[in-house]
């Protein structure tokens, strides 16, 4: 049975992970809501909330707690998981000075609000100089918490722990040299799907009712959750009662809607579905960026781009959108899984999209380590567009500019894209072994047991497991690129006729 000590733990854990919901919910509020003259006290809010956070996840009265609970060594899983975990922020938080903490809060508020009038205009150099004092802030916190080979290593463990930038270009390297060809031989195909369709107009009203069935079918809990609209699509979750998605609609382009929200409503589910009665200990949290971004991709991939689940769907689109009643499921199949190498990441094929990846990652590394200077990276950006993607942004919105991670201070984030990439398709090749019908169940349109199979499986267990355990416990290998590639054959060579 837990101790005292252990109580005494556990209302601590809760009481900075409050101060962190709070935090969430302001930056929420700020990205769909919040008077634009409100950025610069929103800034100041923020760094309040986020120096009260630090200080009591560093507390002395904590380390103490921590001290006192490893010797007592509880073999109960839940109390064995909460203290090594929280073990690990503690040590990486408390090498970060308060002072620090609240100056980054500060400046992330304020670069959102540059990024945002940056992309506007279309001029990066109106981002530069907030952009260099954020990435100086995240060098000292890089520098703080330690790094042996590259400060990259330092900021990317909070979001995929243990993993290094050497071994992520390892898989990027291998993995490019399959993406790279199959592109090529998708290029070369005889058949091409005719893409006029997808600029059909769709009327946002009824975009907004059609993708809230498609949510309602994948289970999300709207009474534990809302949608509201952003600059960019994002997932906030509070706890599992409190879960926002955010997207953007275009009239004339229904995917950014619809495939955006089945891709946060992914991550939706997992907030949802994580144990409430762990909320605000690592028990309660999600595992990585990796496994959450393979929870999204899931369900927007393997499942919103599947030919089963338009089986299922496509008629009450049809219904939905009038412009659409003429347009055969083939044709629709077909345009909506078009492969061709693009600008803009959250609207890029699934084939391409690792590619997106790993042209950030490429720039990100030199990018903290100080050797590419924030002026030149639009030049190196499109650089690498060309090399990787065959294409050359046109401005800064369509290249460099597209993404709100930086401003947010989220550097070593990107790469965990791509490690969801390789997840996604393990983890529902092997929803597939374990449920022999799901692909019948998809088609039609019983989406909840693939959610139960995913909460059983992935969700509940919080952060009781790394992610490379959690992968080997779940499909019996740890992160594999097969189950990707074969996933993406399988589908595009018979469309392409390749």
């Amino acid at each position: 049975m837990p101790s005292e000590t252990y109580g005494k733990f556990v209302s601590l854990t809760k009481d900075y992970a409050i101060a962190g919901q709070i935090g969430g919910l302001l930056g929420w509020d700020q990205e769909t809501c919040m008077p634009e003259k409100g950025a610069a006290d929103r800034s100041n809010q923020l760094a309040f909330i986020a120096g009260i956070e630090h200080e009591r996840q560093t507390s002395a009265e904590l380390g103490n707690l921590l001290d006192k609970l490893e010797q007592e060594a509880d073999e109960d899983v839940v109390v064995a998981t909460n203290v090594r975990e929280t073990r690990r922020e503690y040590d990486r938080a408390i090498r970060v000075p308060t002072d620090l903490v609240k100056e980054i809060a500060r400046v992330t508020s304020l670069a959102q609000d540059a990024w945002r009038k940056a992309r506007a205009e279309s001029n990066f150099a109106l981002f530069v100089p907030t952009l260099e004092r954020l990435l100086d802030l995240k060098r000292q916190v890089a520098d703080k918490i330690g790094w042996k080979t590259e400060p990259f290593d330092a900021l990317m463990d909070e979001y995929e722990p243990g993993t290094k930038a050497a071994d992520v270009q390892v898989v990027f390297d291998r993995l490019k040299t399959k993406l790279v060809p199959f592109v090529a031989a998708i290029k070369d195909a005889p058949r091409r799907p005719d893409l006029s369709i997808l600029k059909r107009p769709c009327p946002i009203e009824q975009q907004k009712a059609f993708t809230r069935r498609v949510l309602e079918a994948m289970q999300f809990d709207f009474k534990a959750g809302r949608v509201d609209t952003s600059t960019h699509p994002f997932c906030s979750g509070a706890t599992p009662n409190d879960v926002r998605l955010t997207s953007r609609y275009f009239e004339d382009y229904f995917p950014a809607s619809l495939f955006g929200l089945m891709h946060e409503g992914g991550h939706g589910l997992y907030e949802q579905g994580l144990d409430a009665a762990h909320v605000g200990t690592p028990m309660g949290s999600s595992v990585s960026l990796g496994i959450h971004e393979s929870q999204s991709r899931l369900w927007e991939n393997q499942v919103g781009r599947s030919r089963a689940f338009w089986e299922r769907f496509y008629g009450e689109f049809q219904a939905a959108f009038a412009s659409m009643a003429d347009v055969p499921l083939d044709d629709f199949y077909f345009a909506i899984n078009n492969v061709k190498p693009s600008f803009i990441r959250v609207e890029a094929d699934e084939v391409t999209y690792g590619l997106h990846i790993m042209l950030r990652f490429a720039i990100e590394r030199p990018m903290i380590a100080g050797t590419l200077a924030v002026r030149d990276i639009p030049e190196k950006w499109n650089a690498l567009s060309q090399e990787l993607l065959g294409i050359t942004p046109s401005n800064d919105a369509e290249g460099c500019l597209q993404d709100i991670h930086w401003a947010f201070g989220m550097y070593g984030y990107f790469p965990t894209y791509q490690l969801g990439n390789l997840y996604s398709a393990q983890f529902f090749a092997a929803a597939k072994r374990a449920m022999p019908g799901l692909e019948d169940q998809i088609r039609r349109g019983e989406l909840a047991p693939l959610r139960e199979w995913l909460r059983e499986n992935i969700h509940r267990h919080g952060k009781r497991y790394r992610a490379p355990e959690l992968a080997k416990l779940v499909t019996g290998s740890t992160l594999a690129d097969e189950p990707y590639m074969e996933y993406l054959e399988a589908k595009y060579k018979p469309l392409y006729g390749i």
